[in-house]
């Protein structure tokens, strides 16, 4: 299975003998974007927004329970490239349990370097829009993240 040409990858060395890196997280967005973590609606929730890249088509929604001034729970939804679904599932993971302070604070490199993998320009939307829709309905900022 070969990755998306639009997906640039830069050469790294082997985790395992004959296993190169860029294997392993292909393999591991793959996973994610075919099995992703907390996809669906959350009920009840405390937040939510739902964006779009009008670029791709991708969409992303976002609900999200808050506890204690941090993310109890989260649950994204919505279609999209690999790149944009793996990175909902991706940082979900990450951001449960996170103090509601520090998600305004998270910036584009934050999102990129959980994917592992480094991303073109023309996918650089993609990876992000998740992270565009969790700020905005954590801070109310509907900007691109830097």
């Amino acid at each position: 299975m070969r990755s998306s040409p639009r997906c640039a990858r830069a050469e790294r060395s082997s985790a395992w003998p004959g296993e190169p890196m860029d294997d392993l997280y292909r393999d591991y967005i793959l996973d994610h974007y075919k099995h992703p973590h907390n996809f669906g609606e959350l009920e009840p929730h405390d937040l939510e927004a739902l964006e779009h890249n009008p670029l791709c088509g991708d969409e992303i929604g976002v609900h999200i329970r808050v506890s204690d001034d941090r993310i109890e729970d989260i649950r994204f939804h919505g279609h999209g490239c690999a790149i944009s679904q793996a990175a909902a599932s991706i940082a979900s993971e990450e951001l449960k349990g996170m103090p509601l302070s520090e998600v305004g604070a998270l910036d584009a490199e934050w999102m990129i370097d959980l994917l592992g993998i480094p991303v073109s320009a023309t996918r650089r939307k993609c990876a992000l829009l998740n992270l565009k829709v969790v700020r905005g309905a954590v801070t109310g900022d509907n900007a691109w993240p830097t």
